[in-house]
């Protein structure tokens, strides 16, 4: 009987739009990671790795026959019971959920966690991680703050091959240059097709919805890149069938939701209220370098090393000088043709929210009109969400 990765992948070819969406929010609501679990069972070296947002390189561990996983919290989907006694009531509520996943077993077919570095409840949340799971590789991974290559491009190499090195040892394999390339141009095509799919939400956004353009990216951080490469592919090509009436709506763009993700009930809120998302940052790590990176290299760990120093797109949870945020965020407002930007962060998210001031004078120097709102991840109650959105949707309408 084959396992429901085998399956799944399968049937990519025969999937009508609705089954795709199906597949997706499957994916989403399931949080025992069966697909991971099946995929790992078919071959006896593969390893399952779990990691925080927002971006690692993805490109080593699928090279080294591991399937990156992302954990971006439970949302309201388990009850947080343990999780509350780990962190103060004062920080996200993103961490909650994952130790209580942690705790109730839903991680247990995981062979290793990464931390990307973002801010200090991550790092905290990687040393209880290494105290709940001592027989686990886990991994606090930092990232370059300085974008010089001499600087910067020296100390993130050194962790990329230390960090190539320890998930070799789970396996018994080691990196090689032509099973890298092969992965970086995997990625590349991920990238290209995510990239496709966001131009069409953008052009026609009523024919597909900011919620379900979520859930397919979601899948992303699940699925093989070769099954979600098909799987996009796929959606490509029945969305121009789609047959819908564009609606009175303004066209937005939510920046700040990078890290903790916004529930999916408040993105399809947002959309109700008389705003079509045309962008944002949800799932930044799927789309963070922009471009190609060389596939065909003999250096591909350098190729991937000058992809972050040199095309990796704006965070709040980094710090690059030369490239103010506020600059990229006018640019992603006039490409993506919106009418405003709602600033959508998590409570506490002291990247995204000490960002916002700043963000905030940048759209009122240029004249881009702007609203912004918290949440966390197992909001419910949308109702004021919507009255904010709505108004915002109004007042554009009404003066323009």
């Amino acid at each position: 009987m084959p396992s429901r990765f085998a399956e799944s992948r399968s049937r990519i070819s025969d999937l009508t739009l609705d089954e795709a969406f199906q597949t997706a929010k499957k994916l989403f609501e399931d949080l025992s990671f069966g697909y991971a679990t099946d995929w790992k069972s078919e071959q006896q070296n593969r390893r399952i790795v779990g990691f925080l947002p927002i971006y690692v390189p993805r490109e080593i561990l699928h090279a080294l026959d591991m399937l990156p996983v992302g954990l971006f919290g439970a949302g309201d989907k388990i009850p947080v019971v343990r999780g509350d006694a780990y962190f103060q009531s004062y920080i996200c509520h993103l961490p909650r959920t994952v130790i209580e996943m942690a705790l109730n077993d839903s991680l247990k077919d995981f062979d290793a966690f990464l931390f990307p570095a973002i801010c200090d409840v991550i790092r905290n949340l990687s040393g209880i991680f290494q105290l709940t799971y001592k027989d686990k590789l886990v991994r606090f991974l930092d990232f370059p703050q300085n974008f010089q290559s001499a600087v910067g491009g020296v100390f993130y190499r050194h962790e990329l091959e230390r960090l190539a090195a320890d998930l070799g040892a789970l396996n018994g394999k080691s990196l090689s240059t032509d099973a890298l390339n092969h992965s970086i141009g995997l990625y590349n095509q991920n990238r290209a097709l995510l990239k496709d799919l966001s131009n069409f939400r953008s052009s026609y956004p009523h024919k597909l919805s900011a919620a379900d353009h979520y859930l397919i990216l979601r899948a992303g951080q699940v699925m093989t890149v070769e099954h979600h490469n098909a799987y996009v592919e796929r959606i490509l090509e029945l969305l121009p069938s789609v047959e819908a009436i564009e609606a009175d709506k303004i066209r937005v763009v939510v920046s700040g939701s990078f890290c903790e993700q916004p529930p999916l009930g408040l993105i399809r809120t947002v959309e109700n209220a008389g705003c079509y998302i045309v962008d944002d940052d949800f799932q930044l790590g799927l789309k963070w370098t922009e471009g190609d990176i060389p596939d065909k290299t003999e250096d591909p760990v350098g190729a991937l090393v000058n992809a972050y120093l040199n095309n990796s797109t704006f965070s709040s949870a980094v710090y690059d000088g030369d490239n103010p945020k506020e600059i990229s965020l006018e640019r992603q407002v006039r490409e993506h043709r919106a009418d405003g930007v709602i600033f959508c962060a998590p409570s506490f998210c002291d990247p995204a929210l000490l960002d916002r001031p700043i963000l905030e004078k940048a759209m009122e120097r240029k004249h881009i009109r702007h609203i912004g709102f918290q949440y966390h991840e197992n909001l419910g109650q949308f109702h004021v969400v919507k009255e904010q959105a709505g108004t915002f949707a109004d007042m554009i309408k009404l003066w323009d």
